[in-house]
């Protein structure tokens, strides 16, 4: 028998993980922002395995850490949408726990270069960016993301109720 999620539990890990991703971004805000960054929030990419609530809740967080830290436009809509679709992809592939951060990081990879340029006007190639971005994106969807990961599988049916 498959039993739904309660809506409020959904929405209760959801904002938790939101309300994580923004202020991970901000307590470590000097490597969080700009043009070579390793966002420890990116870590949370990880959490689609355990959670369909971390979807939304990533998206969110995202989307408010950027707005918060005083990001432009450009990143605060197209920075969130590359997290969203990291995302969901990452939730798709949760039958494989070595897959769930692969979309996260190539969506910021391609995407973020772009807002970097566009955005903030950085003046360096789109391919080296790429590969800033994709670096920084490794460590912190990858490595952090695998610690994580690592941390919470012992607990995941007490901490996410699927």
């Amino acid at each position: 028998m498959n039993e739904k999620k309660p809506l409020a539990l959904e929405l209760a890990q959801g904002g938790i993980i939101a309300a994580l991703y923004v202020a991970l971004t901000h307590l470590f805000a000097p490597i969080s922002f700009g043009e070579m960054q390793l966002r420890v929030a990116e870590a949370m990419t990880i959490l689609p395995l355990f959670t369909s609530a971390a979807v939304p809740g990533l998206f969110i967080g995202c989307l408010l850490g950027n707005l918060l830290g005083g990001a432009v436009i450009l990143d605060v809509v197209f920075g969130s949408l590359a997290t969203l679709i990291g995302a969901y992809l990452g939730r798709k592939l949760r039958n494989n726990r070595w897959l769930v951060p692969i979309p996260a990081i190539l969506a910021n990879t391609l995407i973020i270069p772009f807002v970097l340029k566009y955005g903030y006007g950085l003046d360096l190639p789109i391919l080296l960016e790429m590969v800033y971005v994709f670096i920084g994106e490794v460590g912190g969807c990858y490595v952090l993301g695998e610690l994580l990961a690592t941390v919470l599988m012992p607990h995941k049916h007490t901490l996410f109720k699927e």
